[in-house]
C-alpha cells in the first residue's frame, strides 16, 4: 500500500503564500521517499539572506532543507539527488564548497546525484540559488 502527503512541518517557515508544500512524502513498505519543493536562503520573516552571496546562501539552503528532513525522520545523509538553479555559474566554486562539506563524497562512497542548471533569474531578488531534494526515510542507509 502506498500514502501520499503534502506537508508544511512547524519548525520550518512557511512557504510562500501557503502556495505550495514544502514536502511531498510517499510512504511505502518499510520507509518513505521526500521530495522538497525548490528552497531558496530566506529568513523566518522571508527575507532573502545575503543577497547574492552563493556560499552563505548554499548554508541558509541547506539548513532548512536539514530542518524539512528532520521532521520527516530524514537528513542530508539520506539525500538521493539534489536539483540546484543558480543565476551565475560563476558562483559555482562557492556552492560546491558548501556541498563538499554537507555531502563528503568519502562518507558514502559518493556523494548524491546531481543536476545544476543556470536560469537568468529567481522569483526573490537577490536570491541567486535555489534547490530541490530527494531524500529517503526509514530506510536503510545507502550501501
Amino acid at each position: 500500500m502506498v500514502k501520499m502527503s503534502l506537508d508544511n512541518p512547524p519548525g520550518v517557515a512557511a512557504p510562500f503564500g501557503d502556495r505550495f508544500a514544502h514536502v511531498a512524502r510517499v510512504d511505502v513498505a518499510g520507509g518513505a521517499l521526500l521530495m522538497l519543493a525548490g528552497q531558496v536562503a530566506v529568513d523566518d520573516a522571508g527575507q532573502v539572506v545575503a543577497p547574492g552571496d552563493a556560499g552563505a546562501q548554499a548554508e541558509r539552503i541547506f539548513e532548512i532543507v536539514a530542518g524539512l528532513l528532520e521532521a520527516h525522520g530524514s537528513s542530508l545523509a539520506d539525500v538521493l539527488f539534489i536539483r540546484t538553479f543558480m543565476t551565475d555559474l560563476g558562483d559555482l566554486p562557492a556552492y560546491a564548497a558548501v556541498r563538499r562539506r554537507l555531502f563528503p563524497a568519502a562518507e558514502a562512497g559518493r556523494p548524491p546525484a546531481s543536476t545544476t542548471v543556470e536560469v537568468s533569474r529567481l522569483f526573490l531578488p537577490g536570491a541567486v540559488l535555489e534547490v530541490e531534494v530527494t531524500a529517503v526515510a526509514g530506510a536503510p542507509k545507502l550501501a
